[in-house]
């Protein structure tokens, strides 16, 4: 980085030729500004679609952003638009099983819009699940740029997130019809805007503002408000800032560092965030040169408190939580504490004071002001001094059924260790029709196995949410052990997920038998069934056809990245697989 960082401004090294194409459909004060090499080219790489609700309000980022690089006497130009595939239209689709390497593919798609060497400064406009760390690893391709990510916010709040999981439970009993459903989903995500619960794609939101690659306090600001697009100019005004045309110093990868990828952990922990990011940060830590692994988030969780309460993990959304005082509420608590590391590089300078600071508007102006002293609601989000938990709620399994992690935030203390007999199934798809016949009415521990990346791309398998919450409502004792993924919306239901070696490699989970007492005890760590070493090794591994998982909807356009992706500890990439 620090090599082509010393031939700034790349534009500079290109033929004429190459400049010329790279400016054919500026304006001509454009083409004048961009022969000064003096002059900052900032790139837009957008994630903009009119179908995602969270994506539609960056329809009008680009002209925002131009007007306000030309009042700083720069250019904007949009480099290229990257894929933004949304988990929850996909979800038990079969679009799902492209969702995970729909990150690395933003990735590239970010490097390929950044590759013409026009530029000195990144915006990056992306937020939801696999986004944000697609476009932070491809830009970190291109680390000596300065890089600020701007998001667009999230929606009101609609129907109450409790009220809504009650209804996918009458709808799993058969208690209400499909009508009903689509009204009260319809009531819940109704607008322009992110999905409100604290799932992956606001824990994207909250992770990179405490990384201080947002501007302050610019994670949770709803769309299409004044405040929003003052804050869209003012990220545009402080990358120019920062590019070396105007003197900067410091790349992407120069914030990108152990101290600020240990903080987003921290962030990560403290409110109960997504498990996605057991995947994606260790990919976002290893485009940067660090390592890390699930024992560091192990640690971590057990070093810092739970601080929040937003649903999965609570009964409100992440309006309640900025509300409340939010991330620079947070920040501020947790430096108090001396729980974040404060010697690190933001797109605002150095250190995270800035960042106990909440954007407003005063006189038509942008100004930042201190997070309120008090949280506005402690039953939300609390103090260091007295939160909710004094642990973050995040655990390593380990034992003769592999490695994996559950998250245990939302789940009662009762509910931590379960032993019962598995019932195993090899598609999602066959939950539902044991759950009709009566089948899983009793303890058990439900397998669900062949999902991890190499056999179907590791898709999200909230389907089945619904069914264990309502097993565990009629007082069974239920969890899951899986290794494919069930992220952000991970509830109350025990979950060992993201377990490998994965089934389709032979791993334990293709010989376990129905029946099989499964032991799944997040208190202690352990993840096991009570058959020998020797019995399971007699067992001849289960070997589903699989062939339906690997054609149709595209899926077969991605078998080489199905073969080729590394294990969901060193970040479920292509990128980085220790075998290539």
């Amino acid at each position: 980085m620090d090599e082509l960082k010393a031939r700034s401004p790349q534009r500079n090294t290109l033929s004429c030729g190459n400049l010329a194409h790279g400016f054919a459909a500026c304006n001509q004060g454009d083409k004048d500004t961009l022969k000064l090499m003096n002059k900052a080219n900032v790139a837009m790489v957008s994630a903009y679609n009119d179908m995602l609700s969270a994506h539609q309000p960056y329809a009008a980022f680009p002209d925002v952003i131009r007007k306000a690089a030309h009042d700083m006497g720069s250019v904007a130009q949009f480099a290229g638009g990257t894929p933004a595939m949304c988990d929850g239209v996909t979800q038990g689709q079969p679009g799902m099983e492209l969702s995970l390497f729909s990150r690395d593919t933003i990735a590239m798609s970010t490097a390929i819009a950044l590759s013409h060497n026009m530029f000195d400064a990144t915006l990056l406009l992306g937020i939801c699940d696999k986004i944000v760390p697609g476009m932070l690893i491809g830009a970190l391709s291109f680390g000596y740029l300065p890089t600020v990510m701007v998001p667009a916010g999230p929606m009101p709040s609609g129907l109450p997130n409790n009220e809504k999981q009650r209804v996918r439970q009458l709808y799993a009993q058969g208690k209400i019809g499909k009508d009903e459903l689509l009204e009260a989903e319809s009531k819940s995500y109704h607008s322009p805007g992110t999905c409100t619960f604290y799932g992956t794609a606001n824990s994207n939101q909250l992770m990179v503002e405490v990384m201080g690659l947002h501007l302050p306090g610019a994670a949770f600001v709803h769309p299409n408000t004044p405040l929003r697009d003052k804050l869209t100019r003012a990220a545009t005004e402080q990358v120019i800032k920062l590019s070396k045309p105007q003197g900067g110093q410091l790349g992407l990868g120069d914030m990108v560092d152990e101290k600020s990828i240990v903080n987003a952990l921290v962030a990560l922990l403290v409110t109960g965030g997504s498990t996605n990011h057991t995947l994606h940060w260790v990919a976002i830590a290893r485009a940067a040169g660090i390592i890390i692994d699930w024992d560091d988030y192990a640690e971590l969780s057990s070093a810092v408190p739970s601080m929040t309460r937003i649903y999965p993990n609570g009964d409100d959304d992440v309006n309640a939580f900025h509300e409340a005082g939010g991330t620079p509420f947070l920040i501020r608590e947790l430096l108090g504490a001396g729980l974040l590391h404060n010697d690190v590089e933001t797109v605002v300078g150095q250190g995270l004071e800035r960042y106990t600071q909440l954007p407003a508007m005063e006189d038509g102006k942008l100004i930042w002001q201190p997070a309120p002293e008090n949280s506005l609601r402690p039953d939300v989000l609390s103090s260091a001094a007295q939160p909710f938990a004094p642990d973050g709620g995040l655990r390593v399994l380990d034992g003769n059924l592999g490695r994996g992690v559950i998250k245990v935030s939302s789940v009662a203390r009762e509910h931590l260790r379960i032993e019962a007999p598995a019932v195993v199934f090899n598609d999602q798809n066959e939950l539902k029709a044991a759950f009709d016949s009566g089948r899983l009415n009793k303890d058990c521990v439900v397998i669900v196995r062949f999902q991890g990346p190499r056999s179907n791309g590791m898709p999200e398998l909230h389907k089945l949410t619904p069914y264990l919450g309502v097993l565990q409502d009629r007082g069974f004792k239920v969890g899951l052990v899986t290794d494919g993924r069930m992220s952000g919306a991970s509830g109350k239901v025990p979950a060992a997920i993201h377990v490998y070696p994965e089934a389709l490699d032979g791993g334990p989970l293709a010989r376990i038998h129905d029946g099989d007492l499964i032991c799944l005890d997040a208190e202690g760590g352990v993840l096991s069934v009570a058959v020998s070493a020797a019995e399971l090794g007699l067992r001849e591994p289960a070997r589903p056809d699989l062939s339906g998982y690997h054609e149709g909807y595209g899926r077969e356009l991605f078998g080489w990245m199905r073969r080729a992706v590394s294990t969901p500890e060193e970040g479920a990439s292509f990128f980085w697989n220790h075998e290539s």
